[in-house]
């Protein structure tokens, strides 16, 4: 989990949350403890788990607490670890350059992007698309393996917008009732067996199988424009103000104070 809500893998752990990286690494080294993988490296089923975590509300930069976080998994030897898959869940405010870093310092094969039918959502969805590319740009490998619709209601504008930026669907979560409710309970939903399972293990195939390819992200009109205007007040012009209507209808020109001295 990288994010500061320490919010990703409470639903592995029915609810539980994990002693994050950053809150562990204070208290050791207050007291001049080093800290060691059993601290904050957890598991279930075959899956090991760990938060960031970040700094309290108020206080300090939680892009420079993932920035720290990172720095110590790789004391920890990240690189060096023996698992099939690595997952790291970023929320989508990568304009932060520590929510960044995965993509900047190619830490990552492949970027996957979760979103709804809503502008917000594929906002920040259009957003990671832009740092894909920006890093590709200045060298870097990373690319998009696709998009996740997640709570789908069947309106299609995020299927609209995958197509528009040239990445795959990899799947499409119904907006269910069902779904909703595991979900809040801290149930994993995708348990082998269960109503879901068929969905969640052609997801898992599909990600390991798409390649990562070069996004081509919207313009803020191109975004707008998956959605009806009337949705999204599309039709409205911009209006320059004037000095006039920032002073309530009323403005006199004034002579300048500016003294200017003639060269002798």
């Amino acid at each position: 989990g990288c994010d500061p809500k320490s919010d990703t893998t409470s639903l592995l752990f029915g609810g539980k949350s994990c002693p994050t990286i950053i809150e562990t690494s204070s208290k050791k080294k207050a007291a001049g403890e080093e800290v060691r993988i059993e601290d904050v490296c957890f598991q279930r089923d075959g899956v090991f788990a760990m938060e960031l975590g970040g700094p309290e509300v108020g206080r300090g930069c939680g892009g420079r607490g993932i920035i720290h976080g990172f720095e110590l998994l790789e004391k920890l030897g990240f690189h060096d670890w023996g698992f099939d898959y690595v997952l790291l869940d970023f929320l989508g405010d990568v304009v932060c350059g520590g929510f960044g870093l995965p993509i900047a310092r190619d830490m990552c094969q492949k970027v996957i992007v979760v979103g709804s039918n809503d502008l917000q959502s594929l906002y920040v969805a259009n957003n990671v698309c832009q740092a894909v590319e920006y890093f590709r740009k200045m060298g870097g490998n990373v690319g998009v393996a696709g998009m996740i619709i997640n709570k789908d209601d069947g309106t299609g504008e995020a299927h609209a917008f995958a197509e528009a930026v040239g990445i795959p669907v990899l799947t499409a979560i119904p907006a269910n009732e069902d779904i909703r409710r595991k979900s809040a309970n801290y149930q994993i939903i995708g348990v082998p067996g269960g109503e879901w399972a068929s969905l969640f293990e052609d997801l898992a195939i599909n990600v390991a199988e798409a390649p990562p390819v070069r996004p081509n992200p919207l313009t803020q009109d191109g975004l707008l424009g998956l959605f009806s205007p009337d949705e999204t007040g599309g039709n409205v012009e911009l209006v320059p103000a004037t000095q006039a209507d920032m002073r309530g209808g009323v403005f006199e020109t004034r002579p300048s104070l500016e003294v200017i001295y003639d060269e002798a």
